[in-house]
């Protein structure tokens, strides 16, 4: 269910609403919202902090059912955690908590006074989008391959309204294109390898293309990169029955003639590692090896929702990398579209060997200003910075100074890594122009440097997410990452050039 999100004034105790939001320090300090509830309702508030049931604590939720004085049906007070310590991080986990906590009642609507609170550095915009993006977040469910179920008879959450005035209006407007880019590259991430194919890829990006008069698509297939010389992506894909499509979607939201900025992602819809056979346990997690594509594209899908006045491509090379009497081998030598000769030293670093392509065809085929290419691309990089960042690379620092303040305005965060040429000799080959791994040490690194080979002359950058794009475990979901930072970014060189 898609959450529908208001905006306006609020008077927290007098609001008929199945359940009013307010919030409470670990102090006993409450926000003027909890105040106001508080005193209509002669300290409900209050004595429940005195006797410990309401601690304050960073995110924890206590329901007030119906208190005398107060009109809203249910008070649920969130805690905030140290008043001190209250920042832009913290905003988010208890706007998230509160989100999940709405979700367990039974209650169609709800009124948020969280966007209320105080956030050192922050505007009420951002507060209302951060606020509407977590709740979103939080309401995801992943249904699509499931027993379809019969509608509960209990009413379930559909929609939220924010306190606030109408200043806050672009952080909603905002919040509910991001939120749907968001959506729309989880959901992606999250089918299973036998429906999300390239083929699948390819059709939902025409669908998307085919509703907006703005944007095009063109899927180019395996015969087709094989004329034009694709053989470093063309290989991957050669144990695979599902064959590669390259996905180019184009949005003109800007003047005719300006230089597009572009996107390409990483789309392995399924990693074996090939020849170099993956161990069993946790291989189905790779489904998430498209979340380079599944981020682009969302990102892409967030862009045209805001009518964003720029030129945009997004360029997806998906692949599958199945283990065959095709497949390609350690020791092969590739060429790639570049013309620079590729030694295999692994399958399973496969990703590099798409992208090489990819991002060689989107600077020949649009001289984009700004290449950035997203990738679920190394576990080196999950070892370096685990679940929370995104490792960044780029030679070029302004670049990655955008890039960053837009991951600590969204909290989609990212981190920057050298990307010195010293790190270029570990990928020295005594049969091609370059190998395809670099050995154990800096394992993220020298696949950014592999990619910097292919992106000479371009003001690009690399986003490794493989620890970003999903939760681990079973039941682990796609994040959506780096949809929030990209259509940041996006947004940040739309408003310059204003």
């Amino acid at each position: 269910m898609t959450l529908q999100f208001s905006l306006g004034p609020v008077a927290p105790e007098t609001i008929d609403t199945p359940c009013v939001v307010v919030g409470v320090y670990e102090n006993g300090m409450f926000t003027s919202a909890a105040a106001r509830v508080d005193t209509a309702a002669h300290g409900a508030i209050k004595r429940q902090v005195e006797s410990g049931d309401i601690s304050g604590k960073a995110g924890t939720a206590t329901v007030l059912f119906g208190p005398e004085g107060v009109v809203a049906k249910r008070v649920l007070v969130i805690g905030l955690g140290g008043q001190k310590s209250f920042d832009s991080a913290r905003y988010q986990k208890v706007s998230i908590e509160a989100a999940r906590a709405l979700g367990r009642l039974p209650i169609e609507a709800a009124v948020s006074c969280l966007t209320e609170v105080d956030v050192p550095g922050r505007d009420a915009a951002w507060r209302v989008r951060t606020a509407a993006l977590a709740a979103d977040y939080a309401a995801y469910r992943y249904t699509a391959t499931f027993k379809p179920r019969e509608k509960s008879a209990q009413p379930e959450l559909a929609a939220i309204a924010f306190a606030g005035s109408s200043d806050a209006t672009p952080g909603l407007e905002q919040a509910a294109a991001i939120a749907e880019g968001v959506r729309y590259a989880r959901e992606l991430a999250n089918l299973p390898p036998n429906i999300c194919n390239p083929a699948y890829i390819a059709d939902q990006a025409k669908a998307f293309a085919d509703a907006h008069d703005t944007v095009s698509c063109n899927v180019l297939d395996h015969v087709e990169m094989e004329k034009l010389g694709f053989g470093s992506l063309l290989a991957v894909g050669r144990g695979s029955v599902n064959k590669p499509k390259l996905v180019v979607l184009e949005y003109k939201g800007g003047h005719e003639g300006d230089k597009p900025y572009a996107f390409v992602g990483k789309g392995i819809t399924f990693d074996t590692g090939g020849i170099s056979l993956k161990p069993g346990p946790g291989m189905e997690e790779m489904k998430f090896d498209m979340g380079g594509a599944a981020g682009v594209l969302g990102a892409f899908v967030a862009a045209v929702r805001m009518e964003l006045a720029l030129n945009l491509v997004c360029v997806v090379p998906a692949v599958e990398n199945m283990p065959d009497g095709d497949s390609y081998r350690p020791s092969d030598v590739l060429t790639s579209l570049s013309g620079l000769t590729i030694e295999v030293l692994n399958t399973d670093a496969e990703g590099r060997l798409i992208l090489c392509d990819a991002l060689t065809y989107t600077a020949q085929t649009f001289q984009p200003q700004v290449l950035i290419d997203a990738a679920t691309l190394t576990g080196a990089c999950v070892i370096a910075l685990g679940k929370h960042a995104s490792g960044l690379m780029s030679k070029h620092d302004d670049l990655a100074a955008e890039l960053l303040a837009a991951g600590e305005t969204t909290l989609d965060r990212a981190w920057r890594m050298p990307l010195w040429d010293d790190y270029q000799s570990q990928l020295d080959s005594g049969f091609a122009d370059v190998a395809n791994i670099g050995g154990k040490n800096a394992g993220a690194i020298t696949a950014g440097c592999f990619l910097a080979r292919f992106t000479e002359g371009q003001r690009w950058a690399h986003l490794d997410i493989a620890g970003t794009a999903w939760d681990e475990g079973r039941k682990g979901l796609a994040t959506g990452r780096p949809v929030p930072l990209l259509a940041q970014w996006l947004l940040d060189q739309a408003n310059k050039s204003k």
